[in-house]
C-alpha cells in the first residue's frame, strides 16, 4: 500500500495508479492528491504501449463526446434568447476592457462551471477564478472575484502565513513557508499548439483586470501559482512576448493529464 506502507495492496486507483489496501487508504490518497478516482480517458499513451484496449477506449470516448455534443445542441438553453444576450453582453464588455473572452457550447465542463457576471451599475466584472498550486497538487475555485482586486489580495487567504485559513495553510505549507518574492503567478496563453504551451507571468501588485488586459480567456481565468526556488516545467514568455533562449533557466512546458483533459474540453 502506497498510503500506509503496512498492508498488502488490494486496489489500484484508475486515475493515478496508486496502490491501496483498504477503503480508508483509498480515501486518504484521494484527499492528499486531490484525486477523484476516475480513469483519465485523455491520458497520453505512447505508440509502443498502444493496444487494442486503448483503441477501444478511444472509440468509446469519441462516441461519448458525440452523444454529449448532440445532447448539448438539442438543449433548450442553447436556443434561449436570454442566454444568448447574456453571453453577448459578457463578451462585449470584456472586449471593451481589451480582453478577448471566448465561451464554449452548452455541455462543456468550463461552460457549466463558469459563474462570471458583469455588474452594470458598478461597471465591474465578478470573475469565476481557478487557482492551481502545482507543487502541492491543489486547486481552488473562487466565485464572484471583483476585477479591481489585486492578485496579492486574492492569494492572501491561501499563502499568507498570517491571514490564510489554517487548513489551507497546512496543505500549502511549502508556499506559506516561502518568501512572497519567490511566488510567481502564471496564466496559460491560449490558441497555441499543444506541443508549444507557453505562459504569461502576471503582476501580483496589479488588479485582476489589469493583468487580464490583452489576454485571451476561455470562459474564466485559471492561474498557476509556482515558486521560483522549485523546479517548474512551464515556459514563461518574456514581457515582449518573445520566446526564452534555449540555454536560459526557463523550463519546458508539460501539463498533467488532468489539465490536458481540460484543454481538450476547451479546444
Amino acid at each position: 500500500c502506497e498510503t500506509c506502507s503496512k498492508e498488502e495492496a488490494k486496489y489500484r486507483c484508475p486515475r493515478c495508479m496508486k496502490y491501496s489496501c483498504s477503503l480508508l487508504c483509498v480515501k486518504k490518497h484521494k484527499l492528499a492528491l486531490s484525486c477523484n478516482g476516475v480513469r483519465d480517458k485523455t491520458a497520453f499513451v505512447s505508440v509502443n504501449e498502444f493496444t487494442d484496449l486503448n483503441l477501444l477506449s478511444d472509440y468509446r470516448f469519441l462516441e461519448d463526446v458525440g452523444r454529449t455534443a448532440d445532447a448539448a445542441a438539442r438543449h433548450c438553453i442553447v436556443h434561449s434568447p436570454a442566454t444568448k444576450r447574456l453571453l453577448y453582453c459578457l463578451r462585449n464588455k470584456a472586449r471593451g476592457c481589451n480582453i478577448e473572452l471566448k465561451t464554449l457550447p452548452v455541455g462543456f465542463t468550463k461552460r457549466r462551471e463558469n459563474s462570471t457576471t458583469f455588474n452594470s451599475m458598478e461597471n465591474k466584472f465578478y470573475w469565476h477564478l481557478k487557482l492551481i498550486f502545482p507543487h502541492c497538487h491543489a486547486e481552488y475555485t473562487l466565485k464572484g472575484v471583483p476585477d479591481d482586486k489585486t492578485l496579492a489580495d486574492i492569494l492572501k487567504p491561501y499563502i499568507d502565513p498570517v491571514e490564510s485559513d489554517p487548513v489551507i495553510c497546512q496543505r500549502l505549507k511549502i508556499y506559506t513557508a516561502s518568501p512572497q518574492s519567490d511566488v510567481r503567478i502564471l496564466m496559460k496563453i491560449e490558441n497555441r499548439n499543444r506541443n508549444s504551451v507557453r505562459y504569461n507571468e502576471l503582476d501580483a501588485s496589479r488588479s485582476l483586470l489589469d493583468n487580464l488586459k490583452g489576454k485571451v480567456i476561455i470562459e474564466y481565468p485559471t492561474l498557476f501559482v509556482v515558486l521560483k526556488t522549485l523546479k517548474s516545467d512551464m515556459v514563461v514568455l518574456g514581457q515582449d512576448g518573445s520566446e526564452p533562449a534555449e540555454n536560459s533557466d526557463s523550463e519546458s512546458s508539460s501539463l498533467s493529464s488532468a489539465e490536458e483533459g481540460e484543454i481538450r474540453d476547451s479546444s
